[in-house]
């Protein structure tokens, strides 16, 4: 799976994005070790400590199937060049990273980057 479509899938899945107070929609699309896709989006709730991240949502969807170990993530908002994953997302990232890490794919412009989870969150907590 090449990383545009990734990103492309996560385009897509911020148009499903519910958030009616930020009016900051965000898109994510998980490839897990086994080559599955996942995408999701962020929602809002009006108790605003309730509101899901597109990173989480996308993860909870490859959990509940099974999978726990992701190769890479495409993250996407149309209100921002590099919309990077909040600190909360980079820790759940960290917990379900493949033996070789996540490759976290943003997009600038035209232009795809690609860090590291280890990039993003160095010193990650594990247990």
């Amino acid at each position: 799976m090449d990383y545009q479509t990734l990103m492309d899938k996560a385009i897509e899945a911020s148009k499903n994005a519910y958030v009616p107070y930020s009016h900051f929609p965000v898109g994510a699309c998980i490839l897990t070790e086994d080559d599955k896709i996942f995408t999701g989006c962020n929602f809002e709730n009006a108790s605003f400590g309730l509101t899901i991240c597109a990173e989480r949502n996308a993860v909870g969807s490859a959990i509940s199937a099974g999978c726990k170990k992701i190769k890479a993530i495409a993250v996407y908002s149309p209100k921002m060049n590099n919309c990077y994953p909040c600190g909360a997302c980079r820790q759940v990232l960290h917990e379900f990273k493949s033996d070789n890490g996540i490759d976290v794919i943003l997009k600038n412009n035209d232009e795809l980057t690609i860090f590291k989870i280890e990039e993003l969150l160095p010193g990650g907590f594990n247990l």
